[in-house]
Formats: C-alpha cells, sequence, structure tokens
C-alpha cells in the first residue's frame, strides 16, 4: 500500500490561487497514475485532475480545464495541483489518490488515499 501525504490547503478569497503537494512514498511510483479528488459537504467524491507518472499525460474535469495544472516532480516523488481563479464551489476537501497502471475519471478505481488537505474559498 502506497503513502499518499497530502499539503497545501488553506482558507482564500475568490479569485485566489492555492498549490496543494502531494508526497508519494512508493517504489512503484513511476508506474502510478497519482489523481486529485475532492468531496464538497453533501457530494460525492469526484476526481479534477490526475497525472500518469510513466507517460506524464495529464487530465482534467471539467471544472478544473484551464484553471488547475496538475504536475510533478518525479526525483521528489510530489505530486502538485495548482488552483487558479478559485470560486466558493471549489471548496472542498482534497484528497490525492494513486492507482496502478492508467488513470481513470472513476475515484473507485483508486486504491490508496491520502487524509486530505481543506480547501475553502469564501466570496
Amino acid at each position: 500500500q502506497e503513502q499518499l501525504v497530502e499539503s497545501g490547503g488553506g482558507s482564500v478569497q475568490a479569485g485566489g490561487s492555492l498549490r496543494l503537494s502531494c508526497v508519494v512514498s512508493a517504489y512503484t511510483y513511476n508506474t502510478l497514475c497519482v489523481a486529485w479528488t475532492r468531496q464538497a459537504p453533501g457530494k460525492g467524491r469526484e476526481v479534477v485532475a490526475g497525472i500518469n507518472n510513466l507517460t506524464r499525460m495529464p487530465f482534467y474535469n471539467y471544472s478544473a480545464k484551464g484553471r488547475f495544472t496538475i504536475s510533478h516532480d518525479n526525483t521528489k516523488k510530489i505530486v502538485y495541483l495548482q488552483m487558479n481563479s478559485l470560486e466558493p464551489e471549489d471548496t472542498a476537501m482534497y484528497y490525492c489518490a494513486a492507482r496502478l497502471g492508467g488513470c481513470s475519471y472513476d475515484v473507485n478505481m483508486y486504491n490508496d488515499w491520502g487524509q486530505g488537505t481543506q480547501v475553502t474559498v469564501s466570496s
């Protein structure tokens, strides 16, 4: 089981930015897809963005495109999520998740999870 530790959450006003970090402790790091997911109060968990560490191909859901950027530092085994133009609707607990092989928009396909970091955006 891989260990994932998130950081970087906080409270910002609408239009602000945050950068989340996910440290991945895994010898299989290069074969993982690492995704950022989120869960807002009263809503289901959704995949926001992900990156395949082998192919370096990122993907984003509809709400993240154009505002969020996922990247990774393979030397440090850290996956980042740069979030710009934040909106109150982005308020949620953000979780890092990983799975071997290809990425997926389905949260149920991810096997390993971090504890989460809270993002709160005020209007």
